[in-house]
């Protein structure tokens, strides 16, 4: 597989048309380093975590030719040198609407060994097929909801100075569903329901809100997001321990939810919103 990184290369902001044939040169991946660099992130990285995906249209014909369905999960490391861009994992995945798979192990295989060659690193998937749809989880954030605070928003572009951490060291979950950003290359918002979870000094909640708002007009990805938000309050907050996770709304059947913790634990289950 080639992996392409320019991003003025990616089918992202142009039309397209759906292959129907399975193709792994649609996935266009995307270096992190990149990204990184503009929080001056460099060798050890902070954190660690995962983005867990959720594509809800996958389809594929059997040996026989009928269609067959599926919910496809994904998680791809943090640590994973690249990232796939949506849109083109959305055309990757409707590509295979014509083609005929021994199996779902081989549907499973085949996607498993697509997304790590392109992110450089291993994917797990599963595929959950639709007499077990029902048992699929279902979660709202965890903690204490930030959102019915009082708060004068003019600020929507990034202001990490509203992020201001004092007193007695505490531990909590917050959380807000006012999240919003901007696709970099589109301009389209991407909602989501951020969760944070720390360890230490007291964070402003109304600061911390405040911040959250003021991603309002931020062109970012949600991955990118979501590690600005962990090295903004790692760095103006010092938590002896974070972790932040954002749900975001999907775009074109698919969501991306990224996780990034100073800790060791794993990922949280991914379990959808109302939202999503």
């Amino acid at each position: 597989m080639t992996t392409r990184t320019d991003l003025d290369g990616s089918p992202l902001g142009h039309p397209t048309t759906h292959a129907e044939r399975y193709d792994p040169h649609l996935l266009f991946a995307v270096e992190r380093a990149r990204q990184r660099e503009s929080l001056s992130l460099r060798g050890d990285l902070p954190f660690r975590g995962a983005d867990l995906w959720t594509a809800y249209e996958a389809s594929w014909l059997d040996p026989h030719g009928k269609p067959q369905i599926g919910i496809l999960t994904f998680v791809v490391p943090a640590h994973s040198p690249r990232l796939v861009e949506s849109k083109s994992v959305k055309l990757y995945v409707t590509a295979m609407n014509q083609t005929r798979f021994a199996s779902a192990a081989e549907v499973i295989a085949t996607i498993a060994r697509d997304l790590a060659n392109a992110v450089g690193a291993p994917v797990a998937v599963t595929l959950t097929p639709p007499q077990d749809f029902a048992q699929l989880p279902r979660a709202e954030p965890a903690g204490e909801s930030l959102d019915d605070l009082p708060l004068a928003c003019d600020r929507y572009e990034l202001a990490p100075e509203l992020l201001v951490a004092r007193g007695a060291a505490v531990s909590e979950a917050l959380y807000s569903r006012l999240f919003r950003s901007v696709c970099p290359v589109t301009g389209q918002p991407d909602y989501a329901s951020v969760q944070i979870a720390y360890r230490g000094a007291q964070i402003d909640r109304t600061g911390l809100l405040g911040y959250l708002v003021s991603f309002r007009r931020h062109p970012g990805f949600h991955e990118h997001c979501v590690e600005t938000i962990f090295v903004d309050l790692w760095r103006r907050c010092r938590p002896d321990a974070l972790s932040v996770y954002a749900r975001f709304t999907r775009r074109g059947g698919i969501d991306i939810n990224p996780y990034r913790t100073s800790g060791a634990e794993p990922p949280p289950a991914n379990a959808r919103t109302a939202r999503q």
